[in-house]
């Protein structure tokens, strides 16, 4: 599902984020992203989004060779991608319903389509009954659980998440967890960067843990 082959990413000042990165995700899999401040997770996590793209080598997703992705077809590249942010960027002057609904409209679902999946969006993190607050009225894991409602709405197979759970006490990130792996069961592939190895640490999946921009020699099992 998604394959690194010898990745670097290099901006323009020389500084170099991730250095022959090479690894394998499989399809349905649920793996996290560990790694000190600055060790090249959220880079990693924009080659797969393609907010930007690698210097060197190659990265497969779902078959599709990024590097030589053409510009006018990556917004259809990233409907198979849902994406959760630890600030939540949510639209504030928006109620959640638009929130969530925002890739659906940009899509251009018609309006019965997206209500009928903006609130089975909103049923499945616990949130149906607030689809016409502001996100300010909410608590932050409510907020994030907006943002992840967002993300799946367009029913991706891959569901990225930078930090989900980093401004959560331990409680609401354990909820957040779950809600990721309920999504991972149905067979999502679910790829998460953290730093919440408290957490992780009890959950039964692979770790690929980044150290300097390069893959530390052994992966956490």
């Amino acid at each position: 599902m998604i394959q690194f082959t010898d990745v670097y990413k290099r901006y323009p000042n020389r500084y170099e984020a991730l250095s022959g990165l090479s690894f394998h995700l499989n399809k349905g899999e649920m793996a996290f992203l560990t790694g000190h401040s600055g060790a090249g997770k959220s880079t990693l996590l924009k080659l797969i989004a393609l907010i930007e793209r690698s210097s060197h080598g190659q990265v497969l997703v779902n078959k599709q060779n990024l590097t030589h992705l053409p510009k006018g077809k990556i917004p259809y590249y990233r409907r198979q991608i849902g994406l959760v942010f630890q600030d939540h960027n949510l639209l504030h002057d928006r109620t959640v319903f638009d929130n969530v609904a925002l890739p659906l409209v940009i899509a251009g679902e018609n309006h019965r389509e997206i209500g009928r999946r903006v609130r089975a969006s909103l049923d499945k993190v616990g949130l149906l009954g607030k689809e016409r607050n502001l996100p300010i009225a909410l608590s932050g894991g409510e907020q994030q659980r907006v943002g992840i409602a967002r993300a799946v709405v367009n029913r991706p197979a891959i569901l990225l998440a930078d930090e989900p759970t980093g401004n959560l006490d331990p409680d609401l990130s354990r909820d957040i967890m779950q809600l990721f792996e309920q999504f991972n069961k149905v067979g999502t592939t679910v790829f998460i960067a953290t730093h919440d190895h408290d957490l992780i640490r009890t959950l039964p999946y692979r770790q690929i843990q980044l150290h300097q921009g390069r893959l530390a020699q052994r992966e956490v099992e």
